[in-house]
């Protein structure tokens, strides 16, 4: 297994390691609230990071498994293509930004704009979450085990959100819809395949009204 300690070694050294030669696992100790740790990967690699990180941490990520022990500053995972991240801590703001596949689990509570502009990504937050999480969401699934700040979903596309605690005003065009069969049943394939253990019947479904696809002057008012 391949080691880096970021109090010797720089993330430009980290990072170019991943780039050219990545494979199995590595070991990131130190982090240091650092930035841009393990960004733009794309192998099949497993990295942990023993600490906390800064912003960006694991952004544009592609195939690879990456775990961090600590709390994640803004922009955790953002971009994310493929494999996994897990911050076992909490997140900063816009955590899983444009995310377009792949699997964001937050095993604390998470900030402003989480899953902002997702494109495909399933974000699955153990915690609560802050005002304006996906915004412009346009596909993928965020999962909310605690509780949404105000504006939640507002002007979303196609995504799906599902919230088992309280939820504040919702955004623009957002209202709450049916759970159906399906969505249980998707939902409790999700919950167990990122390890979060929450009751699926407790949650609650949210999506896009559509009356903002196009302009309506009947609407104007929610523009």
């Amino acid at each position: 297994m391949a080691a880096f300690d970021l109090n010797t070694d720089s993330v430009r050294v980290l990072n170019q390691h991943l780039h050219d030669s990545p494979s199995g696992t590595l070991s990131v100790t130190n982090p240091g609230g650092r930035h841009c740790i393990a960004c733009g990967i794309d192998a099949p690699v497993e990295v942990s990071i023993d600490g906390h990180v800064g912003y960006y941490c694991a952004g544009m990520n592609k195939q690879a498994k990456i775990t961090i022990a600590g709390n994640a500053g803004p922009g955790v995972a953002e971009n994310i293509m493929s494999g996994s991240v897990r911050v076992k801590g909490n997140a900063s703001q816009y955590a899983g930004a444009s995310g377009r596949g792949g699997a964001l689990i937050i095993e604390g509570d998470a900030s402003t704009r989480c899953g902002i502009s997702m494109k495909g990504v399933d974000i699955v937050v153990a915690g609560s979450v802050g005002h304006m999480s996906a915004f412009l969401a346009q596909k993928g699934r965020l999962v909310i085990c605690g509780d949404a700040g105000d504006f939640l979903g507002d002007s979303i596309y196609e995504a799906t959100i599902y919230v088992r605690g309280n939820v504040g005003e919702l955004g623009a065009d957002c209202i709450e819809k049916e759970m159906t069969a399906d969505h249980v049943q998707g939902l409790k394939q999700l919950l167990a395949a990122t390890g979060v253990a929450a009751n699926v019947n407790d949650f609650r479904r949210y999506g896009s009204a559509r009356k903002l696809y196009n302009f309506n002057i009947d609407h104007a008012d929610d523009y």
